[in-house]
């Protein structure tokens, strides 16, 4: 990667994410062929496109750290004592980011839809979910989630986050969470990661 490139992008040119995305026609007039993903992103802050912003690096970031930047931007705006069904579905997601495992993610589904799908916590829970495996129950044939699935609920997450309350100011929480998502896509203000359980010891074989 070039000394351009954010840590956790997943792509090498912006054109690769704008083909796939709705952008507005200010920001589509901004996307160049040879433009790797930071300085298109820096031309969206320096002219204020940041819902564009918001878009674009949902779908240009590795799927755990879009999850991470929908989970810290829910949590900023629901505060430290959300209802306990949000408080789950957030859990969840938090969850498959520190460990990123079939077993984290399938509970994710149930805790989206208790927290309700249309909600921060919910789109943030669902963001997981979709981030791999299979959407059907395990004792049926796979079927696999579209890949751009993860960025959308996280986009859905983040937006709503910045709506939820004081909408009037919706601007400016779209600025500041577009901050986050640039700081977590540099590798900064990453997801904690569970400690290494040791292999318990074998025991000794006795000589015969």
């Amino acid at each position: 990667m070039s000394q351009l490139d954010l840590a956790l992008i997943d792509v090498k040119t912006a054109a690769e994410v704008c083909r796939r995305i709705p952008l507005s026609e200010e920001a589509r007039a901004l996307v160049r062929a040879d433009l790797s993903p930071r300085p298109f992103l820096d031309l969206l802050i320096e002219k204020q496109h940041h819902l564009d912003g918001i878009r674009f690096l949902a779908h240009a970031m590795v799927k755990r750290a879009v999850v991470w930047w929908a989970y810290q931007c829910a949590t900023q705006v629901l505060g430290p004592e959300p209802p306990a069904a949000v408080a789950k579905a957030l859990e969840a997601a938090r969850a498959w980011v520190s460990d990123p495992s079939e077993d984290n993610r399938r509970p994710c589904w149930p805790a989206a839809e208790a927290a309700d799908i249309g909600t921060p916590a919910g789109c943030t829970a669902m963001a997981a979910y979709f981030s791999g495996g299979s959407l059907s129950p395990p004792n049926l044939p796979v079927v696999v989630p579209g890949d751009d699935l993860t960025a959308r609920m996280a986009t859905g997450a983040i937006m709503l986050a910045a709506v939820i309350s004081e909408p009037e100011r919706a601007a400016q929480k779209q600025a500041s969470f577009l901050r986050v998502g640039y700081e977590i896509a540099d590798g900064k203000n990453l997801w904690p990661t569970p400690p290494r359980i040791p292999s318990p010891a074998r025991p000794a074989l006795k000589k015969k």
